[in-house]
């Protein structure tokens, strides 16, 4: 996914009230930006730290820039959320996903019960697949780790692909690692050990995970190469 026009350079100062941030431009000025992540931000929101931002030019827009890359000890880590889906779609469509083969169809968020949705339905010839997209940018010693806060929604979401694959149904849910200083990945038990347990309870049932690291810059962000995991 290349960026449609150039990002902005600045100096990150602080995190506040979860999606708010403050920068400093490069002529001196400090302003509040949108911060599109709905973790913690560990380990990739240090003071002083240089981010990249875009520029919207929406006028109705109350903070027109926006954090999309925080160049964290030299690396590049990929903060908006909101941009990780389509990264894996296009990754999707062309191929580059080996696990999930050459769908016919790939349908964006699909209702897959009265009070769940699922990011993506991979339609094949006689199958279909849900899957399930989270954006890891937690890393400690070359170790990606998942999640970086408590997550009940990330929770059930394991919970349905598990119920969808009772049913018949392929499901995976795929980690898409943000920073290119990950060698491997794990499930972050000392963060939110429900999460865990039930990653490899739902993997032991059927559930694929998938791991890619992905090459990130200010000019893209694209799906590189996968990474191994483990549950410990």
């Amino acid at each position: 996914m290349r960026f449609s026009v150039p990002l902005k350079v600045a100096i990150f100062l602080r995190r506040y009230q979860r999606f708010l941030a403050d920068v400093q431009l490069d002529d001196g000025r400090i302003v509040t930006v949108h911060c599109p992540n709905t973790g913690s931000m560990k380990t990739c929101s240090t003071p002083g730290s240089k981010v990249y931002l875009s520029e919207s030019d929406n006028p109705n827009r109350k903070y027109k820039y926006t954090i999309e890359i925080i160049n964290e000890n030299s690396t590049m880590i990929a903060i908006n959320t909101s941009r990780t889906n389509s990264v894996v779609y296009e990754a999707i469509q062309k191929g580059l996903v080996a696990e999930l083969g050459t769908p016919t169809k790939v349908q964006r968020e699909v209702r897959t019960s009265d009070n769940c949705r699922l990011d993506f339905a991979l339609h094949y010839d006689t199958s279909l697949t849900f899957v399930e997209i989270k954006s890891c940018t937690f890393a400690q010693n070359g170790i990606a780790m998942f999640p970086d806060a408590i997550t009940a929604r990330g929770h059930k979401h394991l919970l349905e692909l598990a119920d969808l694959v009772r049913r018949g149904h392929g499901g995976a849910v795929f980690f898409l690692v943000q920073r290119s200083d990950a060698r491997q990945f794990r499930p972050a038990t000392f963060i939110d050990p429900l999460y865990s347990a039930t990653l490899k309870q739902v993997h032991e049932q059927g559930v694929a995970i998938i791991v890619y690291r992905a090459e990130v810059s200010p000019e893209e962000i694209m799906v590189s190469q996968p990474l191994p995991f483990s549950f410990s």
